[in-house]
């Protein structure tokens, strides 16, 4: 039986991304200093086609896995982030599925924040 998804981030950086995790993000952590593993909470998994159509427009992506941070409120979540250095690229857009933008994670790609519009899989 699957009891967890267990999401890894490969950095360049890895020391500086395990800050960003524990003191921007607050993650709490069990594990060693070395190697900490963060609880990220409720988690849910989706599967998007790599081309089609939506809402009339074709689209084409690589395959590829992606991770998100969830939360209930975008701009209070975002300026509490703010306020412990965390960057954004951009102002916060709204996608249709939910409002979101991109937090810059020290040594590795950036991680879309959003605030779901959807039902969320771990609320089901």
């Amino acid at each position: 039986m699957i009891t967890a998804i267990h999401t890894l981030i490969y950095s360049d950086r890895p020391e500086e991304t395990r800050a960003f995790l524990r003191d921007v993000l607050q993650l709490p952590a069990n594990g060693g200093a070395e190697w900490p593993i963060f609880r990220t909470g409720p988690s849910e998994m989706g599967v998007h086609p790599t081309a089609g159509e939506f809402e009339g427009q074709e689209f084409t992506t690589p395959r590829h896995h992606e991770i998100s941070l969830m939360c209930d409120d975008i701009e209070a979540t975002r300026a509490e982030l703010e306020a412990r250095g965390a960057q954004f690229v951009g102002p916060t857009e709204d996608k249709g599925w939910g409002l979101g933008a991109v937090v810059l994670v020290p040594g590795t790609s950036g991680m879309l924040l959003y605030q779901p519009r959807h039902d969320t899989a771990f609320d089901a």
